[in-house]
C-alpha cells in the first residue's frame, strides 16, 4: 500500500530535524538582533580624555565635560601637553583637550589608531562643547593608522579569520569523525592535531597582513603569536562544546564567537561606542581580546596587550581541559566495538 502524504512527511522530516531547523532559526534571529543591536546607534560612553589647561583651570574644564548628558567622556586633568601625548601613545587616553589660555582656539589631540569611529565621535563631542562656549578647536592625530590600515579594521578582520579557521577545523573533524571522541586518547590526538594547524594559521595570517599586503607591519612574530593562540582558543573551545553537547556544540560555538563575539569585539565600532551588553562582554571574549591585543601591539608599543593575550591563552587551556575531562568521563568501548569506533572518532 502506498504511504499517505502524512506518513511521507513524517518520514522525510523527523522530529530531530524540526528541532535542528528551529535551532538554526534561533541562531539567525540572534545574529540579526546582536549585530543590529550593537551597531544601529553608536554612542560614545565614558571615553577617556585628558584636559590640559592653565592656572588650575583643568579640574573645572574636566568637571564640565564629565557633566555632559549621557556621560560621553571621562575627563581628567593632565599636567601638560607632553604628558598628554605620552598617554595617547601608550593607549591610556583616547584624546586630550589642550585649552589655549590666550585665545579662543583650543587643540584636540587624538589617537586614530584607537579606532577611526571613536576618534570621530570624540571630535564631534569636542566641537559641540567648544561651539557652546564660543570657542573653536583644531585636531592633531598623535597616533595615526598605518598607511595600509586605512580604517583600522585589519586587526579585527584578522582576528575573525583566525577564529573562524579554528572553529571550522574543529567542527569539520567532529562532523567527519564524530563530535565526541571515543576515548581520552582520541581526544588527545584530535587536540594535538590543532597545534600544527594553529602554528601554520598564525604564520600565514601574519604573512598576509605584513609581507604581502602591508596592512600591519613591523610586528610579524607578535602578530603570528596572537594568531596561533586565537586559533587554538577557538578550536579547543569548539571541541569542548562538541564533547559536551554533540553536534549542538557547533551551534553554541557560532553563538559565542559569531553572534556575540564579533559585534562586541571593537572592530567597526570601538568598545566605548557600543551599548552596555556588548560593551561589557566584548573584551572578555577572544574576538575582542584578539582585536585589542593586535591594536596595542602594532600601535601602542604593546602597552596593555599582555592581559588580553593571557585571556586568549586561558580560553585555549580551559577548552583543552574541558575536552579532555569530558572525554575521560565517557565509558571505554568494549574490545569488539573498538573497530566500529575507530571509523567515527578522531
Amino acid at each position: 500500500m502506498r504511504p499517505t502524504f502524512t506518513q511521507e512527511l513524517r518520514d522525510a522530516i523527523a522530529p530531530r530535524t524540526v528541532l535542528l531547523v528551529l535551532g538554526v532559526l534561533f541562531v539567525q534571529v540572534a545574529f540579526i538582533a546582536s549585530y543590529v543591536g550593537a551597531f544601529h546607534q553608536p554612542t560614545p560612553h565614558e571615553v577617556a580624555v585628558g584636559v590640559v589647561a592653565p592656572a588650575g583651570q583643568a579640574p573645572a574644564v574636566a568637571e564640565r565635560l564629565n557633566a555632559l548628558d549621557g556621560s560621553p567622556l571621562t575627563a581628567a586633568p593632565v599636567a601638560d601637553e607632553s604628558t598628554a601625548r605620552d598617554r595617547l601613545k601608550d593607549g591610556t587616553l583616547a584624546a586630550a583637550i589642550v585649552v589655549d589660555p590666550s585665545g579662543t582656539q583650543d587643540h584636540l589631540l587624538v589617537a586614530t589608531a584607537r579606532g577611526a569611529s571613536l576618534t570621530t565621535a570624540v571630535e564631534e563631542v569636542a566641537q559641540q562643547v567648544s561651539a557652546q562656549q564660543g570657542r573653536t578647536i583644531t585636531t592633531t592625530d598623535v597616533v595615526p593608522l598605518q598607511d595600509g590600515d586605512a580604517r583600522g579594521l585589519t586587526g579585527f578582520y584578522l582576528s575573525i579569520g583566525w577564529l573562524v579557521g579554528g572553529y571550522l577545523v574543529a567542527s569539520l573533524l567532529g562532523v567527519a569523525k564524530g563530535a565526541r571522541p571515543a576515548n581520552r586518547r582520541r581526544a588527545v590526538i584530535r587536540l594535538g592535531a590543532m597545534v600544527p594547524y594553529a602554528v601554520v594559521s598564525g604564520l600565514t595570517g601574519a604573512l598576509v597582513v605584513d609581507q604581502w599586503l602591508g596592512a600591519l607591519t613591523g610586528h610579524f612574530w607578535a602578530i603570528a603569536g596572537v594568531g596561533m593562540l586565537l586559533v587554538l582558543a577557538s578550536a579547543t573551545v569548539t571541541m569542548a562544546l562538541q564533547v559536551l553537547f554533540g553536534t549542538i556544540g557547533i551551534g553554541l560555538t557560532v553563538l559565542l564567537f559569531v553572534v556575540l563575539g564579533n559585534p562586541s569585539a571593537g572592530g567597526a565600532y570601538q568598545t566605548e561606542l557600543l551599548p552596555a551588553l556588548w560593551r561589557h562582554v566584548g573584551q572578555a571574549l577572544p574576538n575582542g581580546a584578539g582585536t585589542t591585543a593586535l591594536r596595542e601591539i602594532v600601535y601602542f608599543g604593546g602597552h596593555g596587550a599582555a592581559a588580553h593575550v593571557w585571556l586568549i591563552a586561558g580560553y585555549a587551556v580551559v577548552g583543552t581541559l574541558v575536552a579532555l575531562a569530558a572525554s575521560g568521563m565517557r565509558p571505554e568501548p568494549a574490545d569488539h566495538e573498538l573497530g566500529r569506533h575507530v571509523s567515527n572518532a578522531a
